[in-house]
C-alpha cells in the first residue's frame, strides 16, 4: 500500500478466472493486451488488485500457467485473505476482523449433515472458508437450510454460490466486496483513497464488488447467468455498471474507455509501433514497445530490415546501458545489434513476451532509470 506517495489515479479490482484470465484464449491475447496497456500507462500511478476465489496454492499455479502481471494487492479465497506486494504479506487486521462470530469446527459439523455437498480439495479449505461442490438444482434449498442451522448454532455466516457448482461458507464480514470496502477504509484513513476504482467480474461471487459505493463496474461479456440475474434485480439502473461486449480482459479495457478513466488503447493494438508517439517521452511506454517489437521480431512478423533496428536505436541514447539481474552490463545499441542473430527463430510458435512492474525514475535532465521484469512464454 505504500508504493504510491499519494492517491492512486485508478485502482482496478479484478476477478481472475474468466475475467482477467480467458481460459478459452490459447494465445492469451486478451490479457496480453491488458498487460501492455497497464505497464505502459498505469503502473506508475495506479494500483492493480486481483480478487479471486482461488486459494494461495491455486493462485500460484495460475501464475505459472498464464502471462499475469504482479498485483499490488491480492484478495484470495473469496475475500477471506488479503495480502500485499510480491511477498504476499498477510493483513493481520483483516484476520482479526474475520474471527468474530466464526467457528470453523461448527461449520464442518453442520455441513456433514448434507449429502448434497461434496467437499472440495484440501488446498481450497482455508481458515475462514469452507468450500463444497453442489448440483445447481439443489443449491438454493441447501443454502437456505444450512443458513438456518448455522444461525441456530450462534454463527454469523455468508454462503456464496458461484460458477454453477461452487458453494463457499465464510464469516459474514468476509467476501470480495467486504474486502474491498476494508481496503477503501484503510486508504481513506491514510489519506490515499484512489481517485477511481473499477471492479471487474463474471460470476456470483463477484456481485458484492459492484455494491461498494462510488465504484465503476464491468461485467465482462462472458459473465455467467447468476451475475447477470443479480444485476437485473439489483443494479440495472446504475449507469456506473456496464455489461461489456468484449470478453475477459478485453472487456476491462473497454470499460476503462467507456468510463474515461484514462488511456484505453493498448500498445498491442497499434499496428506500426514506430509511428506511435506519446505527447511527452514516457520511458515505461518505450520499454513496453521495445519488448513488443522483440516478440514480433523473433516471430518474424516485422521486416528484417536495418530501418527497423535504426528506429529502435533512435529512442536509446548512445550511452544507454542495459543491466541484467546477474550484473552483466551491455550498451543498449549493442543489445539492438544482437537482434540480427535471432530474427524469426520463434516463427510458427506461440512465443509471447511481456514486461511486469515497470517502474521509472528520472535521474538527470534527459536520463531515466527503468526497472522491470521481462517474461517469455513459448508453446
Amino acid at each position: 500500500m505504500d508504493r504510491l506517495a499519494g492517491n492512486a489515479h485508478l485502482m482496478i479490482v479484478s476477478d481472475l478466472d474468466h475475467t482477467m484470465v480467458d481460459h478459452h484464449d490459447p494465445e492469451n491475447l486478451s490479457i496480453l493486451r491488458f498487460n501492455a496497456l497497464w505497464e505502459a500507462n498505469y503502473r506508475s500511478n495506479s494500483l492493480l488488485v486481483f480478487s479471486t476465489g482461488r486459494s494461495p496454492t491455486l493462485y500460484k499455479e495460475l501464475r505459472k500457467e498464464k502471462p499475469m502481471l504482479t498485483p499490488d494487492i491480492t484478495i484470495l479465497s473469496v475475500g477471506t485473505e488479503i495480502t500485499y506486494g510480491n511477498s504476499m504479506v498477510p493483513d493481520d487486521g483483516w484476520v482479526e476482523f474475520l474471527n468474530q462470530k466464526w467457528d470453523r469446527n461448527i461449520v464442518s459439523e453442520e455441513t456433514q449433515k448434507f449429502t448434497e455437498l461434496t467437499l472440495q480439495s484440501g488446498t481450497e479449505q482455508r481458515p475462514h472458508k469452507v468450500s463444497f461442490y453442489v448440483q445447481k438444482e439443489k443449491a438454493q434449498d441447501v443454502m437456505k437450510s444450512l443458513s438456518t442451522l448455522l444461525k441456530e448454532r450462534g454463527l454469523d455466516v455468508k454462503i456464496i454460490y458461484s460458477g454453477g457448482m461452487d458453494l463457499d461458507i465464510l464469516p459474514q464480514g468476509a467476501g470480495k466486496g467486504q474486502a474491498l470496502a476494508y481496503l477503501h477504509q484503510k486508504f481513506k484513513a491514510a489519506g490515499k483513497l484512489p481517485k477511481n476504482t473499477l471492479v471487474c467480474g463474471d460470476s456470483g461471487n463477484d456481485a458484492e464488488l459492484f455494491t461498494i459505493p462510488d465504484v465503476h463496474g464491468v461485467m465482462v461479456s462472458n459473465a455467467q447467468e447468476e451475475l447477470l440475474q443479480w444485476h437485473a434485480a439489483n443494479a440495472k439502473d446504475n449507469p456506473k455498471i456496464i455489461h461489456a461486449t468484449e470478453r475477459c480482459a478485453s472487456g476491462i479495457i473497454q470499460a476503462i474507455g467507456h468510463f474515461n478513466l484514462g488511456p484505453s488503447i493498448s500498445p498491442r493494438d497499434v499496428m506500426d509501433l514506430s509511428d506511435s508517439k506519446m505527447e511527452k517521452f514516457e520511458p515505461a511506454y518505450e520499454v513496453v514497445k521495445l519488448y513488443m517489437f522483440y516478440e514480433k521480431w523473433r516471430r518474424g512478423e516485422v521486416d528484417n530490415s536495418e530501418i527497423c533496428l535504426a528506429s529502435l536505436k533512435s529512442v536509446c541514447d548512445i550511452s544507454g546501458t542495459y543491466v541484467h539481474p546477474s550484473g552483466t552490463e551491455k550498451h543498449l545499441h549493442e543489445c539492438v545489434n544482437s537482434l540480427r542473430t535471432c530474427y524469426g527463430d520463434q516463427n510458427g510458435k506461440q512465443f509471447r513476451v511481456w514486461v511486469d512492474q515497470v517502474l521509472t525514475a528520472q535521474v538527470g535532465s534527459d536520463s531515466w532509470l527503468v526497472k522491470f521484469k521481462k517474461w517469455e512464454q513459448s508453446g
